[in-house]
């Protein structure tokens, strides 16, 4: 039983500096040209992806400016007046257009996909992101849909009548009270009436 083969290691891709600097010297060196070193920059980016379709355009492009230049050739004069050397003008500076777009785009491509396989290679543990910060589920764990609790709306009806409460009765004044007023005023009056009796005793006694 064969095991399976560990994937390649991913290179760390040149520093982006250095790939601006190359994509302009090989586009200056198609647009410079005149379009006659066009498939330069086919075969710098067949060479870095390594693509079966890259060579294919590759191929293309070298026929399109082989085949452009066969054309203007067989004007007999240096000014371009018949077809031949209009369809060879068309087909060189299209040819030169397109493979200059088609040439930037996808080695741009290229190497951004390079760049994140080198990241994932070089920090393949990274800690996923809690659930509980950024407010996303772990795998594996189905969130509880817990039902809101069900609250019954109070309903409305007719006010309930309070009956009234009794005010405390009044108590009468105690009785004693007024006993002990009435014996005041007898004691009162008694003692009016010794002071009168007593002070009349004085004055026949003289």
């Amino acid at each position: 039983m064969q095991g399976q083969g560990h994937a390649q290691p991913v290179q760390r891709p040149p520093h982006e500096a250095v790939l601006v600097l190359l994509r302009v010297l090989f586009v200056a060196m198609g647009v410079f040209s005149v379009g006659l070193l066009t498939w330069v920059m086919m075969l710098r980016l067949a060479a870095v992806t390594r693509r079966s379709v890259d060579w294919g355009l590759l191929v293309a492009v070298a026929a399109s400016d082989v085949l452009s230049f066969v054309l203007l050739g067989t004007e007999p004069g240096d000014d371009v007046n018949t077809t031949g050397g209009y369809v060879g003008i068309t087909l060189l500076f299209g040819t030169l257009l397109a493979t200059v777009v088609y040439y930037l785009v996808a080695e741009v491509g290229h190497f951004q996909r390079q760049r994140a396989a080198y990241a994932a290679q070089t920090y393949p543990y990274a800690p996923p992101a809690s659930p509980y910060t950024t407010g996303t589920t772990p795998l594996g764990v189905q969130p509880s849909h817990t039902p809101p609790p069900h609250t019954v709306p109070p309903t409305a009806g007719p006010p309930l009548s309070q009956s009234p409460i009794p005010a405390p009765p009044q108590r009468p004044a105690p009785v004693r009270i007024e006993q002990v007023r009435a014996e005041l005023d007898e004691l009162s009056d008694y003692l009016r009436k010794h002071d009168g009796h007593h002070g009349g005793n004085h004055e026949g006694g003289r």
